[in-house]
């Protein structure tokens, strides 16, 4: 992964390269030592933009960030004020409550405001 200290810098992602700079410093504050599959796959056709996208995956398999990780990259790289909605369905309010807590970090990160 590039733009990451050196410790980190022997995990590689396609998917990673292609997130603006401050998702990825985002990600590294995450400790993580790479992306989910999901995630992988899900980056390339969000940031492409041409196709809807559905993302399904089991129980803590990283569907949340394989959404909003490359649309807040999107908006941050197009640096448009980047207004958007997204249709989210989680089956758990204890779930949501997690992720929204997550993605107001993220958005934090990245200076995107965000009313949950």
């Amino acid at each position: 992964m590039k733009n990451l200290p050196p410790s980190s810098s022997e995990v590689t992602s396609k998917a990673f390269d292609r997130l603006h700079s401050s998702v990825q410093k985002w990600i590294w504050k995450q400790n993580w030592k790479g992306l989910h599959e999901i995630q992988e796959k899900a980056a390339g056709p969000i940031l492409d933009q041409e196709h809807d996208v559905i993302i399904a995956a089991a129980t803590a398999g990283g569907k949340t960030e394989a959404a909003f990780l490359p649309v807040i990259s999107h908006c941050m790289k197009t640096n448009e004020g980047c207004g958007f909605s997204v249709l989210y369905i989680s089956p758990l309010k204890a779930l949501i409550n997690d992720q929204a807590r997550r993605l107001e970090q993220l958005c934090e990160m990245t200076e995107i405001g965000m009313t949950p």
